[in-house]
């Protein structure tokens, strides 16, 4: 942990606003003093490292991305809301409002220390689609080669029911991977994951996971009280096991003990790697990915791109269900109906009911050679838990 040298960290909405709502500042500058501090301090040891003879630059430096929740939040008070509102166009409104005032806190904040501040807004059709998070990752990487410190959020007010992250808990996991980090650390009000209720008298902290066998019979919280977030101790430890699956070592605590965690100290809950990395656009789909309809398999197929991890094709599918367009998310489902697979499809589901049951080459005899191919390629294809 300590010796990370690429890092995302996430904080959530608790640990920035008030429970009524709006930004607390000293909260804000509290946290970006610890960040600045850690990267300014990693780039003294680069400079260092790079002025000694022998010396490979920049062997010291830690570039750090901060995935920040707190737009709604901080929008709350200001447009005279009490609460988080339940419907979709008030949280547009709410953080349209607040994203500016976020940015602006940290912008000022960091600045104290010298430290120019970049933001990125994603949502999760931007993330699935190649072009698109292709893009981010460029943005994101040339940022921190110019020295920037970039702050990612979802992008609230365009984002519909259809094309959100759900929480800033997966797409921080997901932001580590596209950004290749070496730790991908989460922040809240809470210091770690416990063996059951905090608050009552008797539990411990589970100082480190391996695997899902760590965590079987933990009953793990939801949302707090506090009704400005939208996570919860539940979307942390998922997206601790999506980062961690990826190859990438995850630290769950709470935001008073970042400058521990960063450092490498004994805190909160350590997430071993428990994979490799993956393509990114895999990950992507598999996990920012809203599946715009389904393609129903017969047992075959099913045994074809489950066992044998090959391409679907249209001799293998039963019935094809919703609309979408060519190079959508669908989901590959079993007789059953349960989904196996999640891949980007090659046709529109107009054209699907005529290919049903039928070989590519009868395709290319009949309807050209652009038939002549997958329905899902498995290059483009993952497979699901069952």
């Amino acid at each position: 942990m300590g010796e990370a040298r690429r890092i995302v960290v996430k904080v959530g909405s608790s640990s920035l606003t008030t429970a009524a709502g709006g930004l607390d500042a000293d909260r804000v500058d509290a946290l970006v003093d610890v960040l600045a501090k850690i990267r300014n301090a990693g780039a003294a040891r680069a400079a260092s490292a790079e002025s000694g003879a022998g010396s490979r630059a920049g062997g010291g430096e830690r570039e750090i991305v901060l995935v920040s929740s707190g737009a709604i939040a901080a929008g709350l008070a200001p447009l005279g809301l009490r609460r988080r509102p339940r419907d979709l166009a008030r949280q547009q409104a709410a953080a349209s409002v607040g994203q500016g005032l976020l940015v602006a806190r940290y912008t000022a904040s960091f600045a104290r220390y010298g430290v120019r501040v970049g933001q990125v807004l994603l949502t999760s059709d931007d993330m699935s689609r190649r072009a698109h998070h292709r893009n981010a990752s460029r943005t994101l990487d040339k940022l921190l080669a110019m020295g920037a410190f970039p702050i990612v959020n979802e992008n609230d007010t365009v984002a519909t029911d259809e094309i959100r992250f759900g929480d800033n808990d997966r797409l921080a996991a997901l932001v580590a991977h596209l950004v290749h980090a070496d730790l991908l650390v989460l922040l809240s009000d809470i210091d770690g994951v416990y063996d059951g209720d905090p608050s009552k008298p008797g539990t411990s902290r589970i100082a480190e996971v391996k695997g899902p066998q760590d965590l079987a019979g933990v009953e793990i919280g939801s949302a707090g009280k506090a009704g400005v977030g939208t996570g919860g101790m539940v979307t942390k430890v998922e997206a601790a096991r999506i980062a961690a699956a990826a190859g990438i070592p995850v630290v769950l605590t709470s935001t008073v003990h970042a400058a521990e965690a960063l450092a490498g100290g004994d805190t909160g809950t350590y997430f071993h790697p428990t994979g490799k990395r993956s393509a990114d656009r895999l990950l992507w789909l598999q996990h920012a990915s809203t599946p715009q309809g389904a393609l129903v398999l017969d047992d075959g197929a099913v045994d074809a791109v489950v066992q044998r991890r090959k391409s679907l094709l249209p001799a293998g599918i039963a019935s094809v269900e919703g609309e979408f367009s060519a190079g959508d998310p669908v989901e590959l489902r079993d007789a059953k109906g349960r989904a196996v697979a999640r891949g980007l499809v090659n046709f529109d589901a107009k054209e699907i009911p005529r290919l049903i049951g039928r070989s590519t080459r009868e395709l290319a005899r009949e309807l050209g050679a652009a038939y002549e191919r997958e329905v899902v390629h498995r290059d483009d294809l993952v497979l699901l838990h069952v």
